[in-house]
This record gives C-alpha cells, sequence and structure tokens, in this order.
C-alpha cells in the first residue's frame, strides 16, 4: 500500500511538472514560435492602449528578454516562492504561494482561485448528484424498456447531450430559459450558510446545465450495460426461481 501511495504521489507531482512546463510553453515559447517579437508578446499583458515604456516595463518584470531556462526558472519561483513586481515604482509583493500574478487584473492568482472555489465547489457537488443520479436512472429504464418512446427520447437527448458542448447548452440555457421565456432568474450565487434556498435556486440551472453532457454519457453506458447484463444466464435463473423483477433489475443487473 505504501508503495503504491509513493508511486501515485511520484506521478502527481510528473503530471504538475509537465502541466506547469506546458502551460510556460503555450504563453512564452509558442507566440515566439509563431513569430511574435518580444515587444508584442509584451503587449499582450499590457493593455488597450500600450506605450512603449508600459511595453518595456512587462518586459523587464516577466523577463521576456532573457534567455528561456531564466524565464522557466522566474515563473516556476512565481508560482511556489513568490515574486516581487515593479509597476513603475510601485512594487506589488506576492507572496507564497501565489500561483503566479496577472498581469491583465492586477491581482494575485492564488486568492482568487480562494475566492471562486466554494463557487467552483458548489458547481462540481451539485452537478455530480444529478448527472449520477440522472444518468444512472435514465440508462436503466431505457434498457428495460428497450424500443419504447422513452428510450427512443432518452436515448436521442444522450446523443444531443454527448455531441453538444457545456459552454452553448449554457449559452442557449441563459438565451432561452432566462431571457426569452422567463422561466429562471439569472443565476447570481448566494452563500449555502447564508441561504441555503437561494443558493440551491440559483445553481439549479447551471447544474442542469453541466450535468446534461454527463449524463447523457452515463445513461448510454448505464443502458449499453443493462441490455448485456440482463441477457446472462444468471439473470434468466434468477427470474425462472421467482425473484422480484425489481431485485434483479437493481442487484443483479445494475450492480454488475
Amino acid at each position: 500500500m505504501v508503495t503504491y501511495l509513493l508511486r501515485r504521489l511520484g506521478a502527481g507531482v510528473l503530471l504538475l511538472a509537465i502541466v506547469t512546463l506546458v502551460t510556460f510553453l503555450i504563453f512564452y515559447v509558442v507566440p515566439r514560435m509563431a513569430g511574435q517579437t518580444v515587444q508584442q508578446l509584451a503587449t499582450m499583458y499590457v493593455g488597450k492602449a500600450p506605450t512603449e515604456e508600459a511595453i518595456q516595463a512587462t518586459i523587464d518584470r516577466l523577463n521576456l528578454d532573457q534567455p528561456i531556462a531564466l524565464q522557466f526558472w522566474e515563473f516556476i519561483k512565481g508560482i511556489f516562492v513568490g515574486a516581487t513586481y515593479n509597476f513603475g515604482g510601485r512594487e506589488v509583493v506576492c507572496s507564497a504561494p501565489c500561483f503566479g500574478y496577472s498581469f491583465q487584473n492586477y491581482t494575485e492568482v492564488f486568492p482568487e482561485i480562494v475566492a471562486r472555489l466554494p463557487v467552483t465547489f458548489s458547481m462540481a457537488v451539485g452537478a455530480g448528484i444529478m448527472w449520477l443520479v440522472g444518468g444512472v436512472s435514465v440508462g436503466v429504464i431505457s434498457a428495460i424498456k428497450k424500443g419504447s418512446i422513452f428510450d427512443r427520447v432518452s436515448m436521442g437527448l444522450a446523443l444531443a447531450g454527448v455531441s453538444l458542448p457545456v459552454f452553448f447548452t449554457g449559452l442557449l440555457s441563459l438565451a432561452f430559459l432566462v431571457h426569452s421565456w422567463e422561466l429562471f432568474d439569472t443565476p447570481r450565487y448566494t452563500p449555502f450558510f447564508q441561504d441555503p434556498i437561494a443558493w440551491a435556486s440559483a445553481l439549479f440551472l447551471p447544474w442542469v446545465t453541466l450535468a446534461f453532457l454527463h449524463a447523457a454519457q452515463y445513461a448510454r453506458q448505464t443502458r449499453a450495460g443493462m441490455l448485456e447484463t440482463m441477457g446472462e444466464d444468471y439473470i434468466r435463473t434468477a427470474r425462472a426461481k421467482g425473484l422480484p423483477e425489481w431485485k434483479g433489475i437493481l442487484k443483479h443487473g445494475l450492480r454488475p
């Protein structure tokens, strides 16, 4: 067990290092490979009305005129150790762990992550429960009622759910369910401990939108597995011995 945990921990550290390297390459190296100069790369982090002084200051802050290895080291140090940034005489200290500094919002990244963590956690938990319960239930019912109207409609919706990306279904939900038909209010996050009912009502539509994709996948997979399992010999034997249908479906069909 200890060896397994150490191996998984080492794999996690290696994956984190690879993701960090790839992120650095995307923002610092790939634009240069595409033909951007150091000044053009720095302009991305200055603003809508860049000046030569601001561009040069950004080059100095990000070490864009330094070797790639030094830039990567400063990038790593800014994430784990912290860094000090100079904005025209005004120094900003990003204390560890700052996870970097946003030169577009002029804020530390770590506090931004912490501030958004309750919303992200709420979205993940609610949508996860929805797609697990909804997807498995629809898959089981579709397998039991194979060829019925429910099966065809649910699998058609599941095909649409798998095909449509989340950001597209989210925009459709806002356009029609919120603005055109006014079935839901504009989602505004309310902390759970402040008002649980407002918290759930505001997140219901985002939960459904996010769960639609994964519930569709779960429904299709569950249906395929149930159709295969319910045709096994031990299921027919259990039915012949008088096992209730619901117990055969849930205990002997769904579990495998």
